[in-house]
């Protein structure tokens, strides 16, 4: 993105709108911003561009590289997908503009008409910072005298109340229904842009499964929100269903009654892996680790071992590895073998057996290595994921990838993946 100050929405309307090479893609129609609950500047998320056939279609503000008063450059990369606007979307000059509005000032408050919005830049980031109002009347408090109607100010957003564009009694189903095609982590960040009442109508709309996949990827200040919000049979339900490193994680953000009543409604062989993973420290091998990685004994065969990585449920990062280990195959195991990754059975005969296979010179975690350990280990060689075991040498769990970067990224992470969210959303949109 070139270097971009203020750009006034109402000067975009119409402008062309070109690939790097020159060739023209469109022209702009609309800009798409996104209200939040929790911050006062919404996002933009991208423009709505006519191209050729008159069809409106959506242009993340990732695929943007240039944005002025006299043109816009994108990647070229544009999915020809029709635009259809969805909730808790607003059309700046199709819903905003000519809006009637509050304005608040030192000097008091005044009711004004919505000439146009301002949005700015911060890194690859664009939000609406100022509103151009025009005054419909005098202002009010403080004694002040009356002004000439039509005069017109540039206020901050901060000091403008009217501009949210409201749900109204629109139901938690029919939101959810809008948002049907969106991946589990963009929906946590549509989720997460939502009031605490709204986040509770979704969360009772939404089934176990799907509730227990967005509850990973929220912040823990919303994972704890709308875990109160529920029934305590179902958050019980909900803690089952979730990863248990997951759901250990949002256990520890509890009293230790509330995590003890939970514990109890669980069933026990589904309470037994989070009581042993809440015994450990949260920045150790043991506190990082699932306990539900693939586990095989060395006589299955390697078309076995790639039928169960096959299996959808499975997240990419336990997929790459399969555990070795002596029986019992249910943690904490018999001694542990060592791994097989996936390439390697990829390369070898169905009929082989895993343990003719087997790589042993992964030197596996203690329980108690301190994250910095596990972090150098991914690192060192490539790994994505790293086995766990006790001091007897009986394998307890795994630490992937992932576990360690929610560990070593800003606590807020999860709060500013805008842009990750814009992304996702061209995928889903094609």
């Amino acid at each position: 993105m070139s270097p971009a100050s203020r750009v006034f929405v109402a000067r975009l309307a119409g402008l062309r709108v070109f690939d790097p090479l020159g060739d023209p893609v469109g022209r702009v129609r609309d800009v798409v911003v996104a209200f939040s609950s929790t911050v006062a500047r919404p996002r933009v998320i991208g423009l709505v561009v006519e191209v050729p056939g008159r069809r409106r279609v959506f242009v993340p503000m990732t695929r943007v590289t240039s944005l002025d008063a006299g043109q816009v450059i994108t990647t070229g990369l544009v999915n020809m997908r029709r635009f259809e606007s969805r909730t808790n979307e607003t059309l700046v000059l199709a819903e905003l503009l000519e809006r009637s509005v509050t304005v608040t000032s030192p000097d008091g408050s005044f009711p004004g008409t919505v000439e146009d919005v301002a949005m700015e830049a911060r890194g690859r980031n664009w939000n609406v910072t100022k509103v151009f109002c025009r005054k419909d009347g005098g202002s009010q408090g403080r004694g002040l005298t009356l002004r000439r109607r039509g005069e017109t100010v540039l206020v901050d957003i901060e000091d403008v109340e009217g501009l949210r564009i409201r749900s109204g009694d629109q139901s938690a189903a029919k939101l959810l229904e809008s948002y049907d095609d969106l991946r589990v982590a963009d929906l946590a960040n549509m989720i997460h842009d939502l009031s605490p009442q709204r986040r509770a109508q979704v969360a009772a709309e939404l089934d176990d499964e799907r509730l227990a996949d967005i509850l990973e990827e929220l912040p823990e200040d919303d994972q704890v929100e709308i875990l109160a919000g529920l029934d305590t049979e179902r958050a019980a339900d909900i803690l089952e269903a979730m990863q248990p490193d997951d759901a250990a994680d949002l256990l520890a953000e509890l009293s230790t009654d509330q995590q003890e009543q939970l514990l109890q409604l669980m069933e026990p062989d589904e309470a037994a892996p989070l009581r042993r993973l809440l015994a450990y420290d949260e920045k150790t091998a043991g506190g990082l680790m699932t306990t539900e990685p693939v586990i095989l004994g060395p006589e299955a065969t390697i078309a076995e071992a790639l039928a169960v990585v096959r299996r959808e449920e499975l997240a990419p990062a336990l997929a790459s590895t399969i555990f070795v280990c002596r029986p019992p195959l249910e943690t904490p195991t018999g001694r542990f073998i060592g791994v097989v990754h996936i390439q390697r059975l990829l390369r070898e005969p169905p009929h082989s057996s895993v343990g003719s296979v087997v790589d042993k010179g992964i030197e596996p975690m203690p329980v108690d290595a301190p994250l910095e350990q596990v972090t150098r280990m991914l690192a060192t060689y490539n790994l994505v994921a790293v086995p766990v075991v006790d001091r007897d040498g009986r394998f307890l769990g795994a630490v992937t990838v992932d576990d360690v970067l929610d560990h070593i990224l800003p606590e807020d992470w999860r709060e500013d993946r805008h842009e990750d969210r814009r992304s996702g959303r061209e995928v889903t949109r094609g």
